[in-house]
């Protein structure tokens, strides 16, 4: 059984292994179009480009920070997905001049939503995508085999159609900035800006920013990121289901395959313990401890709240009970501030102490007349 468990835990380190060497090593394969990526879906030569045409370039990682305004932003199909103040803060950074290119198969629901975007349900042709006027020299680009073709607006201009004349990007005017939407990100992909008029489609898309404006490639949302530990993205991304799944999986494996590590043993019910006990108990650890002062304390103030009690003079404030005690009861008074006094003179010695709480006991618990011990003259008088 130990051997079982050895060989899941040494799974588990080689699955981990495995992982950690996929995310270091160069990826081959670029979905997302990362522009750290030079496969011939990546989009490292776009950054390139750009840096070559004058702009500075930099990703936006580890935390969503815009570019300045007047700045260029490119996104490329989120695999993380936008959180609503995420599309808020881009749409308002482009309002404020900002230009936008926001290429996605699919889209981003809450990017979607920001700037109006609407995509057709089915796909078509997108091979070769035939461009306009809007973007000067630019005839037609090759794609992807099929696109999910835009539903532009009346303010949405078009400059990319596929061969049936759906629309495949446009221009969008917002304020003092633009966004351009693509329906398919891999004409600005390394594999394919030397096809057809691709370069110069990202050299017009470029041309509509200033020359010296900064250009960002959002990475911060190709990675795992906080929002992405949702309850929503356990069931609605790849990852998150496949996660839930592993966990079932050990989960299963562990109720299988383990074993307790002995026969069950009930637990013993509890008695109710006597006042007796608890005071032996605190006697102890006042003994233990050396809390002489503690224990001269807790004798004085419960032989006080008994007198206190008998005479029915309250305790408290405890000058004034001093002051009636004398007034009623002087020999009792007499007798428990002699103890009292002797009980702090005997604080160095056990004895002496358990002399002095004797005789702080025969206050507060005189014995009656004809007992084995005589009742002292105090009670008497009282």
């Amino acid at each position: 059984m130990r051997g079982a468990r050895g060989w899941v835990v040494a799974g588990l380190i080689s699955v981990a292994i495995a992982a950690l060497a996929f995310m270091v090593q160069p990826h081959q394969d670029s979905p997302e179009h990362s522009s750290n990526s030079d496969a011939a879906n990546g989009t490292s030569a776009a950054r390139l480009f750009a840096a070559a045409m004058g702009h500075p370039t930099d990703q936006v990682s580890g935390a969503f920070a815009l570019p300045e305004p007047f700045g260029v932003m490119f996104v490329f199909t989120p695999t993380s997905p936008y959180t609503a103040d995420e599309a808020e803060r881009t749409r308002l950074w482009v309002r404020s001049g900002g230009l936008l290119v926001y290429a996605s198969e699919k889209g981003d629901p809450e990017l979607d939503r920001a700037f109006g975007v609407t995509r057709l349900g089915g796909y078509t042709d997108g091979s070769v995508q035939i461009g306009d006027p809007v973007v000067p020299g630019v005839s037609n680009v090759a794609g992807a085999s099929v696109v999910m073709p835009l539903d532009p607006g009346p303010d949405q201009v078009p400059f990319l159609r596929t061969p049936d004349g759906l629309v495949a990007g446009y221009l969008q005017r917002i304020s003092s900035g633009a966004v351009v939407v693509l329906a398919d990100p891999l004409v600005l992909c390394n594999g394919y800006l030397d096809k057809r008029d691709n370069g110069r489609l990202l050299a017009d898309l470029l041309g509509l920013a200033s020359p010296s404006a900064a250009v960002l490639f959002d990475e911060y949302h190709h990675g795992v990121i906080l929002s992405d530990f949702s309850p929503q993205a356990w069931v609605t991304t790849p990852w998150g289901a496949a996660l839930l799944w592993l966990l079932v999986a050990i989960f299963a494996g562990l109720v299988l395959r383990g074993r307790s590590f002995g026969p069950r043993i009930a637990r013993p019910a509890e008695a109710a313990r006597a006042d007796v006990e608890w005071a032996v108990a605190v006697g102890q650890l006042l003994r233990r401890s050396s809390a002489r002062a503690v224990t001269l304390g807790l004798l004085a103030t419960a032989t006080e709240r008994t007198v206190a009690a008998r005479t029915g003079i309250p305790l408290q404030p405890r000058e004034r009970f001093w002051n009636a005690l004398w007034v009623r009861v002087p020999a009792l008074a007499a007798d428990l501030a002699e103890a009292e006094n002797a009980l702090y003179a005997s604080a160095a010695s056990e004895a002496d102490l358990l002399k002095a709480a004797q005789r702080l006991h025969r206050i507060a618990h005189p014995v009656a007349v004809g007992a084995r011990e005589r009742t002292p003259a105090s009670d008497r008088v009282a």
